[in-house]
């Protein structure tokens, strides 16, 4: 949901969003982690911000990548970015590469040629790792 990106927008702490909502705090919490909204929370969300339930209920899932922020990040994090449209797709590649990884090392004991490939789904695991811990510190999602 978009939330989050919009109390951000409008320089709001929680704490603002939930007395102008008349929800909890916690509400708003759970909300911005990803926890499903009952449709009075969305509709009291949406009055504050003078928008419908569908524009919150929309998930960022595009990286704007023509913006002054993007330009700004490291080279190897836009290569790494490459393709890459949410953080869920980075997790899941990170995810992938250790688990290949892990198959790789345990062949490996049984035949040194699976030992080669161990190494490099390691490395891709940890690059993928570092990218999304940055992605995460830039709050590029």
């Amino acid at each position: 949901m978009v939330i989050k990106k919009l109390r951000e927008q409008k320089q709001w702490s929680q704490e603002q969003l939930a007395t102008l909502s008349g929800l909890s705090i916690r509400t708003i919490q759970r909300i911005e982690s990803g926890n499903r909204a009952s449709l009075e929370s969305l509709k009291s969300l949406a009055a504050v911000f003078e928008t419908n339930i569908e524009t919150l209920q929309k998930e960022i899932i595009v990286i704007d990548k023509k913006t002054e922020e993007w330009k700004a990040q490291p080279w190897w994090f836009r290569l790494n970015m490459v393709g890459i449209q949410s953080r869920k797709s980075l997790i899941f590649i990170e995810i992938l590469c250790v688990s290949l990884g892990v198959g790789f090392w345990i062949a490996g004991f049984f035949s040194k040629g699976f030992l080669v490939g161990a190494s490099p789904l390691f490395f891709s695991a940890y690059i993928a790792a570092w990218t999304v811990r940055k992605g995460d510190r830039d709050k590029v999602w």
